[in-house]
Formats: structure tokens, sequence, C-alpha cells
């Protein structure tokens, strides 16, 4: 009998482009749902463009199966960038992709200049990956949020104090945002 093999798998984690927008949408849809662009990080992502040069997928053997998108923002006097959507296609799930993909946004963020990296997630996922969480209530998102899970990666070191105010886009950083 002949030995079993495991399937290969060659991951590559690239920049997104243009190329990439139709099937990071399906992948958002198959994560999310149809209820994903009523939330409130959704509602920040739809004031502008996110920027391609820190926003990353994932391919196995040449089919993109994961991405994490960053947008600029403004959280109060903090210069930063939202994280997410992160997904993974439900075939590709907890073989550590998508906290690869979140550690190559934060470190791409940080040369960049970002201040800090922003999200609405899961504290027990997001905070073994660097993440804290903002003090309560903190933040004020254009929609409803539940402040325990939002978190921050600080980057400067008076990032906490400057998170006061509204979280909304912006595009701080003109050099390099790519629509």
């Amino acid at each position: 009998m002949a030995p079993q093999l495991s399937p290969k798998h060659d991951l590559v984690y690239l920049t997104e482009d243009a190329s990439h927008d139709d099937v990071i949408e399906l992948i958002n849809a198959e994560a999310f749902g149809p209820g994903r662009h009523t939330r409130a990080a959704a509602r920040i992502r739809e004031q502008g463009h996110h920027d391609r040069s820190l926003s990353f997928v994932c391919a196995d053997d040449g089919e993109t199966i994961a991405s994490v998108r960053m947008t600029p923002v403004m959280a109060g006097s903090v210069k930063g960038h939202l994280l997410g959507p992160l997904a993974v296609r439900p075939s590709h799930k907890n073989r550590g992709i998508g906290r690869e993909l979140v550690r190559i946004a934060v470190e791409a963020a940080r040369r960049r200049g970002s201040e800090a990296v922003i999200l609405v997630g899961d504290p027990p996922y997001y905070m073994p990956l660097g993440f804290e969480k903002v003090a309560y209530g903190a933040l004020a998102f254009p929609g409803p949020v539940d402040p325990a899970r939002v978190l921050v990666v600080p980057m400067a070191a008076d990032v906490h104090d400057r998170l006061k105010g509204t979280i909304y886009w912006h595009d701080w950083d003109t050099s390099s945002m790519g629509a």
C-alpha cells in the first residue's frame, strides 16, 4: 500500500491589487454574510478607499483564499489604520493564515508611520497578536459597536491618551494611497 501523502500547500502572501477585488468580496460574503455592510466598521470603510499598499491577500497554489484590508483613519487625534475585514475561506481556517495576515498588515502600517492599528474584533483572537483594549467608550463609531471589542496596537507612546473622540476615514498619508 502506498504511503498517504498530505496535500501540498504553497501559501504566498501578496500585496492586494485591483485584480483581487471580486474574490475578496466573495471571501467577505462567505465569512460575514449580507449584514456585514451595516456594521459600524463597514460604515467607516464606506467613507473612503482603503490603502491597497497596506492590504494583503494569501494565495494557496494560485487561489486567493484570505484577505485583510487597512483603511486610513483619524481616531481622536491619532493617525492610524482600521484593520478589517480580515477573512479566510472556510476551507483554510485554523491554519494561522489570518494571524499571519494581521502580523504583516500591522508591521506594514508601523513602517508607514501609522500611530495605531484599530479594529473591532474578538479580544481572545487579537490580544495575543499585540492588540490592547481601548478605554471603554473612548471612541465614537458611526453606528453601534460593543466597546469591549474595540482594540488597538499602539505605535506611539501616548496613543491611549489620544484615543478619545470620533473615529472616521481620513486620508492622512496621501503619498501612497491607492483605490
